[in-house]
């Protein structure tokens, strides 16, 4: 396992990150996993002993008892909480009232203390905006973010599934008022699905920011277990919950190329996947959320997986981005000229 520091910062995170997803399943979150306490405690066993320590839930999922399986499981196991890095979210509904969902003051510092108390810790490492939110103006969420982390509760703060444009007003308001930035990006980025690279990876890559990846493997449609028609055992996750959207044409070209890669290299599609995504520079730790302890082992393995430069561009080719306005007219324009000795 390797480790990479998270943004522009002195934290050390493990390239795999182990997703709290699938712990509980409550509610709607039964769609993704119900995994019940000793599953939970073998999954993070397996994950600390080969070499993760990094660990990603949320206040939403499985409305709360993720957070609360995952402390558990830490004092099940007696792991060394200062050995781990424990991240979690808030933004989603969390109750019925008026200001039960949502980035406010009110909301964010009710919600923090209630993730420490499900998690039975004492401060968080990453604590991370879930999605935007339209009505509280950002400053507000920045600053109450800023004071978490002056008073020790919050380590670090990062944000999840936002756009370019937001991502760098917090930026800039954080800059400018000298006060705690977002560290991170937590985004859906897969080969079958490179969005990300059009606006966002360019901003993280200006801002020194960090990438967590969520849905690595897009929703199980790269686990390997699909064809075309979408056939795949009743079980499977794409079956009962079709989520997040993909190009399902594009991505079954790019599965078509990595099926006889991966019979090749003796390894899994979903390894191949795995280690496309450990390949570029820009992803600091992928979150697996997996429901077995085969199924992590398998995804443990991607961390040994290589590739030739033609391979990576046989790959690149399949799965590229088709050429968008401003993206083809800044590559054009370039700026070699401007970079050359004069």
């Amino acid at each position: 396992m390797k480790y990479k520091l998270l943004g522009n910062t002195g934290l050390k995170v493990s390239e795999l990150c182990l997703g709290a997803m699938t712990f509980g399943g409550k509610g709607y979150w039964t769609n993704i996993g119900t995994l019940g306490q000793p599953e939970v405690d073998g999954l993070v066993g397996k994950s600390v002993e080969n070499g993760i320590n990094f660990i990603d839930t949320a206040n939403v999922y499985s409305e709360g008892v993720s957070e609360e399986m995952t402390g558990k499981a830490i004092r099940n196991l007696g792991l060394n909480r200062d050995d781990l890095v424990i991240a979690t979210k808030v933004r989603g509904k969390m109750s019925e009232g008026t200001n039960g969902v949502g980035l406010s003051r009110k909301h964010i510092l009710h919600e923090v203390e209630a993730s420490l108390r499900r998690l039975n810790i004492d401060y968080i490492d990453l604590y991370q905006i879930h999605g935007y939110d339209e009505i509280t103006p950002i400053e507000e969420t920045i600053d109450v973010l800023d004071s978490l982390v002056k008073s020790g509760k919050v380590r670090y703060i990062g944000c999840s599934n936002l756009a370019a444009w937001h991502i760098m007003k917090a930026a800039a308001y954080s800059h400018y008022n000298r006060i705690s930035k977002f560290i991170s990006l937590q985004a859906y980025y897969t080969i079958a699905g490179r969005d990300l690279e059009r606006e966002v990876i360019p901003l993280l890559k200006d801002q020194q920011m960090g990438l967590m990846v969520w849905s690595p493997l897009a929703g199980g449609l790269l686990s390997g277990k699909y064809n075309r028609s979408m056939e795949a055992d009743a079980g499977s996750r794409r079956i009962n919950f079709d989520f997040p959207p993909v190009n399902k044409e594009r991505a079954f070209d790019i599965i078509d190329m990595l099926q006889p890669m991966a019979q090749e290299k003796k390894v899994s599609v979903a390894q191949l996947s795995l280690a496309w995504l450990l390949h570029q520079r820009v992803v600091t730790s992928i979150i697996i959320g997996a429901k077995s302890i085969t199924q992590l082992e398998d995804n443990l393995h991607s961390v040994e997986v290589t590739f030739t430069p033609d391979e990576l561009d046989q790959l690149d080719e399949v799965s590229k981005l088709p050429a968008e306005y401003p993206g083809w007219m800044i590559e054009r324009q370039g700026g070699a000229d401007r970079r050359k000795q004069s």
